[in-house]
């Protein structure tokens, strides 16, 4: 008896050491985040620009996730995957926290604490201009503050072990991976716009290039798609999550309404013109968010 005792207390002394290991390993990893220079960009405070803000927060789905009055919500079973996902109360975050501190979780995917983020698509704004990111801090930090009882963020082993082992990476990494603008803004100002749109809105979900992603399901497509609608059927498409012939798109037709009717005509247009343009560019192979098969 006094040997399975021993044996049982030594497998508990086991399993706290490796459970205590796994978290500081996996600590570690989200730890390990590159950080750019500090955002020193003036942060204005005149109306139109704070309404330009509030156009930005709602065309790239700040309101989605944090709520409708910026308060912030628990994700709850809706989304249980890292555990238990809390998106924070951002009018409250971003009068608590400075500039800098705001433009590092907004476009590099780093907490105020210094660790990569988990669930924040930090990479859908990686390629927000240093003024369109200084509007929309100002935006955040003239949001009334609405109270909200949240319960905090957890990360589950299950998840730490995927952290440890690599498979999954924060937010920090998929930020430094977004490619790079491409289209000359002098030679082609309306389709540099429409790039610009594209690769700060809709490759939340479309792959970082926004040729389609199948690296989680369901696989979403290749937005050169796009070249098949007439400009009325994609201003429907955008903003109402309706394709042509009336057919419903999933998870789009949650988002669409919710975002881009807010978009102005020039704004459509010019990503049209863009997503049209795709079709005579090759998608490129064998990226991590369209892995080969």
């Amino acid at each position: 008896m006094r040997i399975l005792i021993i044996i049982a207390a030594a497998l508990i002394v086991l399993a706290a050491a490796g459970f205590s290991g796994l978290y500081a390993l996996s600590e570690g990893r989200l730890r390990d985040v590159t950080r750019g220079p500090a955002f020193d960009h003036p942060i204005p405070k005149d109306a139109a620009s704070i309404e330009h803000g509030r156009h930005i927060a709602r065309t790239r789905g700040c309101f989605g996730c944090h709520g409708q009055q910026l308060k912030g919500k628990d994700f709850g079973e809706q989304w249980d995957w890292p555990e238990r996902a809390v998106a924070p109360n951002l009018a409250a975050y971003a009068r608590d926290h400075d500039a800098a501190t705001l433009e590092a979780a907004i476009r590099q995917g780093i907490g105020a604490n210094g660790k990569g983020l988990v669930s924040m698509p930090s990479f859908n704004f990686a390629r927000l201009t240093d003024e369109d990111t200084a509007v929309l801090i100002a935006f955040l930090k003239s949001a009334p503050v609405v109270e909200n009882d949240l319960p905090k963020p957890k990360l589950g082993w299950g998840v730490r072990w995927t952290f440890f082992t690599g498979e999954e990476k924060h937010m920090n990494w998929w930020a430094d991976r977004v490619p790079r603008l491409k289209v000359d803004a002098a030679a082609e100002p309306r389709r540099a716009h429409g790039e610009y749109l594209a690769m700060t809105m809709c490759n939340e979900c479309h792959g970082l290039d926004v040729r389609g992603s199948t690296m989680y399901p369901p696989p979403t497509p290749d937005l050169a798609i796009i070249a098949g609608y007439s400009r009325d059927d994609f201003e429907t498409l955008i903003t109402t999550g309706v394709g042509m012939g009336g057919r419903e798109l999933g998870l789009m037709r949650l988002v669409a309404p919710d975002r881009f009717p807010n978009l102005t005509e020039a704004e459509i247009d010019d990503l049209y013109l863009y997503l049209q343009s795709l079709a005579d560019e090759p998608a490129p192979e064998n990226v991590f968010w369209r892995p080969a098969r």
